[in-house]
């Protein structure tokens, strides 16, 4: 649906409340199909993000595993190398 919102489960260190807020801006504006409302939707699109951040960090708060925590600078490593291979470059 989104491919811009990254997993932000058990990686070291856990994901920022930024992270979250940017992941929920992108749900919403996929839902919506808006980038960004007009002011008459403004409160509401807002008040979505809001509510979505908040339930996906309580979800993030209480998932459990077992494996060890992934580490943020080899994932984006292990990106750039299906990027070259994907595309031939890296951003």
């Amino acid at each position: 649906m989104c491919r811009n919102i990254k997993t932000l489960y058990n990686f070291d260190p856990p994901a920022t409340e930024d992270e979250v807020r940017a992941a929920a801006i992108q749900f919403v504006r996929k839902l919506s199909g808006f980038n960004t409302p007009s002011k008459a939707n403004e409160a509401a699109f807002n008040r979505a993000i809001d509510e979505v951040a908040e339930v996906a960090q309580r979800l993030l708060d209480a998932l459990v595993t077992n494996a060890e925590p992934r580490n943020r600078e080899v994932e984006i490593q292990r990106a750039k190398v299906r990027a070259i291979k994907r595309f031939g470059t890296v951003k």
